[in-house]
């Protein structure tokens, strides 16, 4: 973040023409029309195709950070690669809700990947509106900043708090309050049919459980986008750097969730490492802040804080795989033992 005074209508700047802004909106267009057309016949994915998948997008978005670096400078580069390993640590987090609500719904293997296509999907519409709000309240308010921190650093507290406590995270659908109010609105069959939202029985149009559980990850994504959008502008004060990370974060995790998820339940002390990367960057937007008014106050550069946040990735990551060497691959029960 640079800058020693708050952003001005006139002072937020953005390396995104609007050709470049419809360039990458078409992109990502068509990779979302690319994933539904490979999802149209319901199939078990193999680690294989999960594995070309998932190289090909993260190849994709580093691929797009180098030609950033290049053409805009190192400032932009740093800020782009920094906010998009920011999102894609949270990504792996929204990944784990999601393996909860698959499990919880019984969702056959091979629909799996077309529920989490339609959560991506929702997720970078979400994401759109959220970054437009947050840049509608940077030019705005002299205070975003200091908004966007409090934000995370409460995120941060509730993601430590549960964490500490021990408390199993597990998901009864029968308490979701979309499942409760679609159920209210139409009456719901207990089987799947196919990836079909609906069905005509006995007459009536009735939902499947495949349209609950879609809705269902569709409101987890509202929650998510409510700490990623503000986690990411505390990287960077750039709208399309801001989108751009996000939509990048977002397209490789059908694929990552397939390649993960034995390994998901494994990450114990992931929650931990949120908590210190949110409150970190909290603190980060809350100093920028202050150094509006007084030029005095230190600001945390991006380069020092891509170092923070992988230091604190590795650490985690270690740990957690230290601290589940002996647990069996696959073990049903270590699913709601994460904290």
């Amino acid at each position: 973040m640079t800058g020693s005074s708050y952003l001005s209508a006139a002072e937020l700047s953005s390396v995104g023409s609007p050709t470049l802004w419809a360039v990458t909106i078409v992109g990502v267009l068509v990779l979302l029309v690319l994933d539904f057309l490979v999802t149209r016949r319901p199939h078990e994915v193999s680690m294989r195709e999960a594995l070309g998948w998932s190289a090909f997008y993260i190849a994709l978005p580093l691929a797009f950070g180098a030609w950033i670096w290049s053409r805009f400078g190192s400032q932009q580069g740093v800020e782009y690669l920094t906010g998009y390993l920011v999102e894609k640590s949270l990504s792996v987090d929204n990944l784990f809700v999601f393996m909860l609500l698959l499990a919880a719904f019984a969702v056959p293997a091979a629909l799996a990947q077309r529920v989490l296509l339609y959560g991506i999907a929702g997720a970078l519409v979400l994401r759109a509106v959220f970054i437009a709000l947050g840049a509608a309240a940077l030019q705005t308010l002299d205070f975003a900043f200091l908004l966007f921190g409090l934000i995370l650093i409460v995120t941060a507290i509730k993601l430590l708090r549960d964490a500490l406590s021990g408390h199993e995270q597990e998901v009864d659908i029968n308490k979701m309050r979309s499942v409760r109010l679609l159920r209210k609105v139409m009456p719901v069959v207990d089987d799947y049919h196919g990836t079909r939202m609906t069905i005509r029985q006995q007459g009536r149009r009735a939902l499947t459980p495949f349209a609950l559980v879609v809705v269902a990850v569709l409101a987890t994504d509202i929650v998510f986008a409510v700490d990623s959008v503000p986690a990411v502008y505390g990287i960077t004060e750039d709208p399309y750097l801001v989108f751009a990370t996000n939509a990048f974060a977002l397209l490789g995790l059908r694929a990552l969730y397939f390649v993960l998820h034995a390994a998901l339940s494994r990450l114990v002390h992931l929650s931990y490492g949120l908590a210190i990367i949110l409150a970190f960057i909290g603190v980060k937007l809350g100093l920028h802040w202050a150094h509006g008014i007084w030029s005095g106050v230190p600001e945390i550069p991006t380069l020092a804080s891509l170092g923070v946040i992988v230091g604190v990735l590795i650490v985690v990551t270690v740990t957690s795989l230290r601290a589940t060497r002996d647990q069996v691959p696959g073990e049903p029960e270590v699913v709601s033992e994460r904290h």
